[in-house]
């Protein structure tokens, strides 16, 4: 029984595994084949000599490093908030959480276009210029977009990290050496945070650079916009950087493991 039980879990995840890479297979061998006949790096050398392409690459990971911080300064605080003191309104967060999921993107970015494209006044006075009235003040706007985003991404590993550490003790240990709110969170909580930050780090960076429709309406040069671009006027190019942020996934993923890995041989070395 138990046997049988091992050979079906296998062929499910050959067959999921073949879902997944087959097409990356295909995407990788179309992106070699710029020149008829021969398999070259041609594709990914014109893809890397386009200046626009670092422009926008450039531009989303500036992005990203903001919305991860953006979402961090938002969700560790609540959520660590709600765990501690006001366990009965989890439910309340999670549902706000999976908005994202609810509301499309495309509503989204219209929403913010009608709300913030005027400025906001008081009786006639005007307090907060618009929002779209300057570059530095939409990717303002932008980097807000993102963090609702990847808000469902976020906030689940921020939860999964303080289900597996003892808030409650930690905080009253903490606060019995003299230590204030911001120490607390600073210096007890976001080290014991630090593999699940990493994760939602990670996919908050795969969203943000690889988001399309966010950027395209608020007219920002990301990499999204570029690539579905470069989509309609080239082939093996938007295949080449395909196949290229896959593989900075994968490298960030296995950073992120080598960091986790470490930390659990510090933690047994420790504990023995």
């Amino acid at each position: 029984m138990k046997r049988g039980i091992s050979w079906f879990a296998w062929l499910w995840f050959i067959i999921g595994a073949a879902y997944f890479l087959i097409p990356l297979w295909g995407t990788l061998v179309f992106s070699l084949q710029k020149k008829r006949g021969t398999i070259s790096l041609a594709a990914y050398q014109d893809a890397f000599a386009d200046p626009k392409f670092w422009e926008t690459f450039l531009f989303s990971n500036v992005m990203a490093i903001f919305t991860i911080i953006a979402s961090l300064l938002l969700i560790v605080p609540t959520a660590y908030w709600v765990r501690l003191r006001v366990p009965r309104a989890r439910p309340i967060v999670e549902f706000i959480s999976l908005l994202p999921f609810v509301i499309p993107a495309i509503v989204l970015v219209f929403g913010f276009i009608k709300t913030y494209s005027q400025p906001f006044t008081i009786f006639g006075i005007p307090l907060f210029p618009s929002l779209t009235s300057s570059n530095i003040l939409t990717n303002f706007l932008l980097v807000m977009g993102y963090t609702v985003l990847a808000l469902p991404y976020m906030y689940r590993a921020v939860d999964n990290g303080l289900r597996a550490m003892d808030v409650a003790t930690l905080s009253e240990a903490a606060q019995s050496l003299g230590a204030g709110w911001t120490t607390i969170l600073w210096r007890v909580i976001m080290p014991n945070l630090r593999s699940a930050l990493l994760s939602g780090a990670l996919l908050t960076f795969a969203i943000v650079v690889g988001e399309l429709t966010i950027a395209t309406f608020l007219a920002r040069p990301a990499f999204g916009p570029y690539l579905a671009l470069l989509g309609n006027h080239r082939a093996y190019e938007p295949a080449a950087l395909t196949i290229f942020t896959f593989l900075l996934t994968w490298i960030a993923m296995g950073l992120i493991d080598l960091v986790t890995r470490g930390r659990e041989q510090g933690t047994v070395t420790a504990a023995h």
